[in-house]
């Protein structure tokens, strides 16, 4: 456990680095500390037996995010998604990094690593928890910011993609999460594409 909390401890100082703020319940935070934060909880809820390398995972998924930023790359589906890739990478390679600091073996090294990488989602439990949980974030903290920006088809097919990524156990915790009434409406349509 002492590794567990000095890798916390790394992950949380570097996210507190992050100079976007993200305001919740009228109070200010470094966007990727919170989000950590946040995630790690959601793990908790969905595992409450989460295993050591779910829970380094959950705590440094998104680590550093803000280095590369999107606007880094060209516009277009092609550079989102190296853009994804690239961020990925950075993320495991960032964690890897720290755990080795700390004194985690190659091992488990590996293992967190497989589940930033979402390697294996649907067949390896782990990296379902994960996306289960980033899914529920996303819900919980961005979403209502995040639909008015954007057209109603594209929210509805984003919703509708998220929600394919994530299993039953989870969907229930999404639905019992509070939405403005138009926020539902998506969120139902959504359901209702993937049935």
């Amino acid at each position: 456990m002492v590794k567990l909390v000095q890798a916390f401890n790394e992950f949380d100082n570097y996210n507190q680095k992050d100079p976007h703020v993200f305001t919740w319940d009228s109070l200010s935070y470094p966007q990727e500390y919170f989000l950590a934060l946040k995630l790690y909880e959601w793990v908790l809820k969905l595992n409450p037996d989460a295993d050591e390398e779910l829970l380094l995972a959950s705590r440094s998924q998104h680590i550093g995010r803000w280095e590369i930023p999107r606007e880094s790359y060209p516009d277009g589906r092609e550079a989102y998604l190296k853009w994804r890739k690239d961020l990925a990478l950075f993320h495991a390679e960032k964690a890897s990094s720290i755990m080795q600091e700390v004194g985690y073996d190659d091992e488990q090294i590996a293992r967190v690593r497989q589940i930033l990488l979402k390697q294996k989602l649907k067949v390896d439990a782990d990296v379902q928890t994960m996306e289960n949980a980033l899914c529920l974030v996303f819900l919980e903290f961005q979403y209502e910011d995040f639909y008015p920006k954007h057209s109603p088809e594209k929210v509805v097919n984003i919703l509708r993609k998220s929600l394919l990524k994530m299993d039953s156990h989870s969907h229930q915790f999404a639905l019992g999460l509070k939405y403005s009434e138009k926020g539902l409406a998506y969120i139902n349509e959504a359901l209702n594409n993937i049935k």
